[in-house]
């Protein structure tokens, strides 16, 4: 089963990052997150990537052609013009690099990428910016056993702001950093069919309306719930809380 990640977004709401770099090329513990949500995929055995490309997609280009210099320790004999790589560290990973273009929507992007899944009827999906602990080879058989074209990973995510309960004008009781809400939202990490292709009509289709409304409303979309760890990247409260959870030595999501 192959992997579309969706990586051409501005990132507009971490512009002190994402004004030099993409947003899936932003770092948590010297990594990109990129790399992240890959490694969480490849430790499920996951390990066929295609990664649609847009804003400042050359980065992310050049991150995986020079993936040895990024991740081992080298040797440069300049006299010689020789390059040594020591201590190779190599994933099992196949990754293909899509321009889906700077513009596109994400429907658009997954319909660009789609040449690229081969004979697979079954794929997987996912955004660049969000890494989770979620069993993907659980919410396979979930999919499969509904039969349904699409399943989404439904999570509960933590509350921004600390939660008030007032009695008048008087405060009962104040927590913090309630876990949530009770609401699930949209967590990425699908499993769809091949057949969702057919609700995509351009570049211009969001993923998120048009195609999944539809299948909504048709009875194709399942949820499959994650009551475990998921947390987005979309600020630089965001990416604080993952570098803290990195810097910690047990990140939720670290299941290699």
């Amino acid at each position: 089963m192959r992997v579309i990640i969706l990586a051409g977004g501005r990132g507009t709401r971490l512009l002190e990052e994402t004004g030099v770099r993409p947003k899936p090329m932003v770092e948590i513990g010297g990594r990109p997150i990129l790399w992240h949500i890959m490694k969480i995929y490849s430790h499920w055995g996951f390990n066929d990537f295609v990664v649609c490309l847009g804003y400042k997609g050359y980065m992310i280009k050049e991150y995986f052609s020079n993936y040895f210099l990024h991740m081992s320790d080298v040797t440069f004999d300049i006299a010689r013009n020789e390059m040594l790589v020591h201590r190779k560290s190599a994933e099992p990973w196949r990754v293909t690099l899509v321009d889906t273009g700077e513009n596109t929507q994400t429907g658009g992007r997954i319909k660009r990428a789609s040449e690229y899944l081969g004979d697979d009827e079954v794929f997987a999906l996912t955004y660049g910016d969000g890494v989770s602990n979620v069993d993907i080879k659980a919410s396979l058989a979930f999919h499969t056993g509904h039969r349904s074209l699409a399943t989404v990973t439904a999570v509960r995510p933590a509350r921004r702001f600390g939660a008030i309960s007032v009695e008048g004008d008087r405060v009962t009781a104040f927590e913090e950093k309630p876990a949530n809400d009770g609401n699930l939202i949209n967590g990425g990490f699908f499993i769809l069919n091949r057949g969702v292709l057919d609700l995509i009509d351009g570049d211009e289709t969001i993923w998120e309306r048009g195609p999944m409304e539809t299948l909504s409303r048709r009875g194709e979309l399942r949820a499959y719930i994650h009551d475990g760890f998921w947390h987005p990247m979309d600020t630089i409260r965001d990416k604080a809380f993952l570098e803290e959870c990195w810097e910690s030595g047990k990140p939720a999501w670290k299941l290699w």
